[in-house]
């Protein structure tokens, strides 16, 4: 079932396409990645997804809506934490959640308890939600996001200003929302971390998505392998399954092959090809770490 269905959505501020033309699927189960520098258009398409903010062209359909009339409906499945998330200062946890269950005439008082104890924030009492420290002001918005019971939730940067342990404890909390059933969409500008938890992603640069894929497929992209370019490779091949025992390897053009197993083996593999009669013109490892595939499909720009 697709959750999200966006379809050459535009978005202009100030003559300048926000987001442009950008079509992508949202299945039910995802947790799907929204991977950029910050400007990318990220928060815009979130915000247009949501309804803060009209897209000026394309379409949205939301759990297989998209008459207008019946979208509200569909958007009650829905909860998101664009940007920060919107607390008032001077009340606690408790309190914040409170007035939102109220605000959203949600009846049952126990959510809030609910909710509270699975962002791990019992134990705050009287503390006012201006003396929190950035790890417990995300946990409380994500505590918000799950108040109504979601079937769909939107995450704004949800580590953005984190340390590593607050980094560690959405994460978690992200992956049990996952468990729970709940489809995820995030964002964030930092692939490593992305790569934890989503099972797909969108690249966005300047407005425009340029690359669909996903998790299986970037650990792919990213994998290491051993790159031979050799004068025969039908005999290069047969080389490396009976002398030396190598099963993973795929030929990638007329005269390259990717060895991804023994990569540290470099000089056996030479030696006993050179003994098979095969010449190896190159021989060398490739594969990008994520932060440099992240870099080479955005041109090089990123600087996260």
């Amino acid at each position: 079932m697709n959750v999200l269905e966006v379809t050459n959505l535009t978005k202009i501020y100030n003559g300048k396409s926000a987001v442009d033309n950008v079509s992508l699927t949202i299945n039910k189960g995802d947790i799907y990645g929204l991977i950029g520098q910050n400007g990318a258009g990220k928060t815009t398409l979130m915000r247009t997804i949501t309804s803060l903010a009209k897209p000026d062209s394309g379409s949205i359909k939301l759990f297989g809506e998209s008459n207008p009339a019946k979208m509200n409906a569909a958007r009650s499945r829905m909860s998101a934490t664009i940007e920060s998330p919107a607390m008032y200062r001077n009340l606690t946890a408790e309190q914040n959640l409170e007035f939102y269950r109220i605000q959203r005439g949600i009846p049952d008082r126990g959510v809030v308890q609910k909710a509270l104890e699975f962002v791990g924030l019992t134990n705050t009492g009287n503390k006012k939600f201006k003396a929190f420290s950035m790890g417990m002001k995300q946990r409380l918005g994500l505590a918000l996001t799950t108040l109504s019971s979601p079937d769909f939730v939107i995450l704004d940067e949800p580590i953005n200003g984190l340390d590593p342990m607050g980094i560690m404890e959405i994460r978690s909390l992200i992956q049990s929302l996952s468990e729970k059933g709940i489809t995820i969409l995030l964002s964030s500008h930092i692939l490593t971390e992305l790569s934890l938890v989503a099972t797909k992603y969108a690249f966005l640069h300047h407005g425009k998505l340029i690359k669909n894929l996903t998790h299986a497929q970037l650990q792919e992209e990213c994998k290491q392998s051993l790159s031979l370019v050799v004068d025969n490779i039908q005999k290069a091949c047969v080389i490396l399954e009976t002398t030396l025992g190598i099963c993973n390897y795929k030929q990638v053009s007329g005269n390259e092959i990717r060895v991804y197993e023994q990569i540290d083996n470099g000089a056996e593999i030479s030696f006993q090809l050179a003994q098979g009669g095969v010449r190896i013109s190159t021989m060398h490892e490739v594969g990008d770490s994520l932060e440099d595939y992240f870099k080479s499909v955005i041109g090089g720009e990123a600087n996260a």
